[in-house]
């Protein structure tokens, strides 16, 4: 059992799929500028391609297919690995847009995932027991059925409980951010371990779910963040029937104790700080405020205070489920965080002092090789510490979704898409109502090059940079930033003449804001292309010494 262990942990590796680098940002109607609600989600699973899944009606007692494999990049765009297991169908599905994690559909029903830690006594691999239940399956299900948050939450946890959690980044939980144009909810799964059968009469997964404060803001680092629960409550929270007996029957929690039943403490192991790290970040940023929060910011730039190694270590209490923010964000305020590098703070790679040489003037400067994505062998070269950022290349891909009540569904609700490395890639919008997506955005393979995908292009640049970073990340920005901000310039005017289309003929505004992503993710697209033309002119060899 070890080596079948080992074996999956191994093949998560591979795939892609073990890591915990998602973080997930939920802004409330009432915490944004705009009125929205907002969600986000970065580095998400392996396969970064986009494709429109369109609803379908199916004969009553069909049965849908349960996929192990939905997140595996080296497979065809329409192939989603091995059939595991069936659910019952519904008679009617929605469109939804299809990724790795599935995130929105043609109603503004959208879903940001997080793996989460877990105790190792509820952990059970493929084949350890009759568990078949992905959260990025889970996700799929939701969305082709469902068009508000409440139901989809209520619909997961049911899926849970009947099929069984199955962990498919490495040995990890899940936390989801489910939110439609109303309301957001944070929902937390556990798994039951090894051994389960279907047929038990048990549940098989122990979940709970918490409606996030209109006017709040919160953040899921790879860490549950639901602490107590008051089941009485059901406007604001939703359980597992098993969600605290379970706790109970394996000696976990003592209800005669005098301790209240935190299910954060009691399910997830002791927080890592690739977790707190981020918590840190957010918060006392948002609410500065709130809390006295840990001071770790640099002191005279690299000279003082880069001791990432000798800090107060916070207790993870201090961080709340959610908290009012001392401003309102906005889509852009999220992607800035979505893109933090930790600058300025003890967490910034690139003021370690193995970056500064001799200006010449008995002084130093930081090196043009200086970046805040260090490769491995950068980090044992210079002896710069592994900690994580919120950006990092070989992300994957990532989102912010934007959603609004006062719009039609197919205008309201607009999926904003990076991928690789956030920190390089600029964001695209893709509408609820897009019909298509462009090619460049649904090639990739890790195993094959190709000059057609929007994936190698960012990657591509990303390796150029390397060769004098500090110079080069001025040269992405000169193109990309003015690109991003005159699509947030013209954002209301494309959707107003959406409107005045959809007023005569939906069908025409959707079709005109699909022109209008498509022609954005190609000019994305041939941005990148160009920039690569101008890097190796600029940056190769013969020019750099």
């Amino acid at each position: 059992m070890i080596f079948k262990r080992l074996a999956f942990v191994v093949l998560s590796i591979f795939m892609g799929t073990y890591t915990f680098p998602c973080t997930v940002i939920v802004v409330g109607k009432k915490a944004s500028k705009d009125g929205s609600v907002i969600i986000s989600h970065t580095d998400t699973g392996e396969d970064s391609r986009f494709k429109i899944v369109f609803g379908k009606k199916f004969k009553p007692g069909e049965m849908a297919p349960v996929f192990w494999g939905i997140q595996d990049s080296k497979l065809a765009l329409d192939d989603d690995g091995k059939i595991i297991g069936y659910i019952p169908q519904v008679e009617q599905t929605y469109t939804y847009i299809h990724s790795a994690y599935s995130h929105i559909n043609e109603y503004q029903l959208a879903i940001a995932e997080s793996t989460t830690s877990q105790r190792d006594e509820l952990i059970a691999f493929l084949g350890e027991g009759d568990q078949i239940m992905t959260i990025e399956q889970a996700q799929i299900f939701a969305l082709q059925r469902y068009k508000t948050a409440k139901e989809a939450v209520l619909f997961i946890g049911r899926l849970m409980e009947t099929y069984g959690f199955l962990p498919s980044s490495g040995d990890g939980s899940e936390a989801l951010v489910i939110a439609d144009v109303n309301e957001a909810w944070v929902f937390e799964v556990f798994g039951v371990g090894k051994g389960w059968k279907k047929d038990s009469g048990k549940a098989g997964a122990i979940w709970a779910a918490q409606r996030v404060p209109d006017d709040h803001v919160g953040i899921i680092p790879n860490q549950s963040i639901i602490k107590e629960i008051n089941i009485k409550d059901k406007a604001n929270f939703l359980v597992s029937k098993n969600y605290i007996q379970f706790a109970i029957d394996k000696g976990w929690y003592n209800p005669k104790g005098n301790m209240p039943f935190i299910w954060q403490d009691v399910y997830a192991p002791l927080p890592h700080e690739w977790a707190t790290g981020r918590f840190w970040y957010f918060y006392s940023k948002v609410a500065p405020n709130y809390y006295n929060w840990p001071d770790r910011s640099l002191k005279d730039n690299h000279l003082k205070g880069y001791d990432a190694y000798h800090q107060t270590v916070e207790p993870i209490s201090i961080y709340p489920f959610s908290v009012k923010p001392e401003m309102k964000l906005s889509v852009q305020d999220v992607i800035d965080f979505q893109r933090t590098t930790f600058k300025g703070t003890i967490y910034d790679k690139t003021a370690d002092t193995d970056w500064y040489i001799s200006d010449g003037k008995d002084g130093s400067k930081l090196s043009p090789l200086a970046t805040p994505f260090p490769t491995k062998a950068m980090r044992e070269l210079l002896d710069i510490t592994r900690r994580r950022n919120i950006a990092r290349p070989m992300g994957n891909y990532g989102m912010v979704v934007q959603l609004r009540d006062w719009l039609p569904n197919e205008i309201g609700g607009v999926y904003w898409v990076y991928v690789d490395n956030q920190y390089t890639s600029p964001y695209v919008p893709i509408y609820a109502g897009n019909q298509s997506i462009a090619d460049c955005y649904q090639i990739y393979n890790p195993e094959e090059y190709s000059d057609k995908s929007m994936r190698w292009a960012v990657d591509f640049i990303d390796n150029l940079m390397y060769l004098q970073w500090q110079e080069a990340v001025k040269d992405l920005w000169a193109v990309r930033d003015p690109f991003e901000k005159e699509m947030f310039d013209r954002q209301a005017d494309i959707e107003k003449q959406a409107m005045d289309l959809y007023k005569y003929d939906p069908q025409k505004a959707k079709e005109f804001l699909t022109d209008y992503s498509n022609s954005k993710m190609e000019e994305a697209f041939k941005m990148f292309v160009d920039l690569r033309a101008t890097m190796i002119v600029k940056y190769t060899n013969n020019k750099l010494n």
